[in-house]
Order: structure tokens, then C-alpha cells, then sequence
């Protein structure tokens, strides 16, 4: 299990596991049994491109045990500049997988982020699509930087060993990595806009968007005034990081 650990890549300044889907749960699942903590993330296009600048994210990421490639983006650079990655493994998909193994284990939950309403109705759409699913707590992601203390003691006293942070990037990595073993769960994960989709408030693309790497044009389809530009500057910046990788690498860099 431990040599899981030593499939990674270093790419654009962050070392990644280029782990299936399969091999990350089974990772997980080992180190959990073992309550040994694990602090994870994933990264896509526009979070590499954020670490480039912001130091704090770079960090936080760079503390995780476990790093995922979520974006198809990233997948392809990785792929073009020779790396073998065999699969992407999706933040919202790891969630659910995740959420499988809890209810087999009988690992208890606390979902934190999003709105009130929304994260209310995340935990009920799971209650009813997983049995046995135990819910340790839960509470929105709208709090100051002085109420983290009271936010950590409610999810340490709740006795949740999961923990699912729902919460926009940078913060979530951040107040991860500022807490860590304080949380009290033996896995801790930032999981974005994935209550807003379990809650029905924002749909998925479809299948074939999302095998295709097109799973951003379809948040853009939906969010056009607030996606388009976050898009249209993160993916150019990348694209000119792949380019000068390339360049780099050529000239023997």
C-alpha cells in the first residue's frame, strides 16, 4: 500500500499521485483503518495556475498526503510532457466513492461548506441514497476567520472521522491545512462545488463532457458571467506554462 504513495509526478511546481480511481480509495480506505490522518486534495487548470502566485495555496497543497489530478487539462499536460497518467480522478466521484466506504465501514460523516439550504440538502439526498450512512454533523461554509475555533470544536466533538469541505479554493486548503489533526477526522478532503451538485442546485455535464475534458465549458453554459473569465485567463496562463515546460525541456532545461 505504502508504494501507492511513491506514484507521483512533479509538474508545474506540485507533486501529484497518479493514482486510478480505484487505488486512491483502496490508499485511503488502508490509511483510515489505520488512523493515520490524511489531509487530500485535487488539483485542476486553474488551481495550478492560482498555486503559481499564491504561496499559501502552494503550501496547504503541498502539505496534502494525497493529490489527485481532477481537471482532464492537467491530465493532458502531464501526458504531453511525457508522464503516464492513466486516468483523472474527479473530486465529485472520489466524494461518492468515498461515501461508499463509509457506510461499509460504518465511518461517520460531517459535510461543511456551501449555504445552509444547500448543504441541508445534501446530507438528505445522501441519507436517501446511501443506507446506513451515519451523519455526524454538518453546517454551512459561511464563517469568519474568528469563528474557526467554535467551526473546529463542533466537527471534533461531533466524532465525524470524515470530513468533506465544501468551500471555495483558496480558503478550503487553507483552513485544511490550518486545523489538520485539530479536525479530529482521521480524512479530511475539499470537495469545491460538490454539495451544490449533490443538492441538485448545479447539474454535472454529461458523460461525454466529461471524458472529453469538456466539463468546464459546461459550468460555463451554466455560470457564464462568473465562469467565462476565470476559464478564458486560467486556461490561457496554463496553456502558455504547458508551452514553456515544452520549450524548456527542449532546450534541455
Amino acid at each position: 500500500m505504502s508504494d501507492l504513495l511513491n506514484k507521483t509526478i512533479f509538474l508545474f511546481g506540485c507533486e501529484m499521485n497518479v493514482l486510478t480511481m480505484r487505488e486512491t480509495v483502496d490508499l485511503i480506505d488502508g490509511r483510515m483503518s489505520r488512523g493515520e490522518f490524511t489531509q487530500h486534495s485535487v488539483v485542476n487548470v486553474a488551481k495550478i495556475v492560482n498555486m503559481q502566485t499564491d504561496k499559501k495555496l502552494a503550501n496547504s497543497v503541498a502539505s496534502c498526503h494525497i493529490v489527485n489530478i481532477d481537471g482532464m487539462g492537467v491530465v493532458w499536460a502531464a501526458r504531453a510532457l511525457g508522464y503516464t497518467v492513466s486516468e483523472r480522478v474527479s473530486g465529485i466521484d472520489l466524494f461518492h466513492k468515498i461515501m461508499e466506504l463509509a457506510c461499509e465501514r460504518g465511518i461517520s460523516i460531517y459535510f461543511l461548506g456551501a449555504t445552509s439550504d444547500v448543504v441541508k440538502l445534501a446530507v438528505e439526498k445522501c441519507v436517501a441514497q446511501y443506507k446506513n450512512i451515519k451523519i455526524a454533523g454538518f453546517r454551512n461554509g459561511y464563517f469568519s476567520r474568528d469563528e474557526e475555533n467554535s467551526v473546529v470544536e463542533d466537527i471534533r466533538i461531533s466524532g465525524a472521522k470524515i470530513l468533506f469541505v465544501a468551500i471555495s479554493s483558496p480558503y478550503k486548503e487553507n483552513f485544511i491545512n490550518r486545523w489538520k489533526e485539530s479536525l479530529g477526522a482521521d480524512f479530511v478532503m475539499g470537495v469545491g462545488g460538490t454539495f451544490d451538485v449533490v443538492a441538485g442546485k448545479v447539474r454535472r455535464a454529461p458523460l461525454w463532457m466529461q471524458l472529453s475534458g469538456l466539463e468546464w465549458a459546461y459550468r460555463v453554459m451554466q455560470e457564464p458571467r462568473r465562469m467565462m473569465r476565470r476559464y478564458l485567463v486560467t486556461n490561457s496562463k496554463f496553456a502558455l506554462m504547458l508551452l514553456a515546460e515544452k520549450i524548456g525541456r527542449f532546450l534541455g532545461r
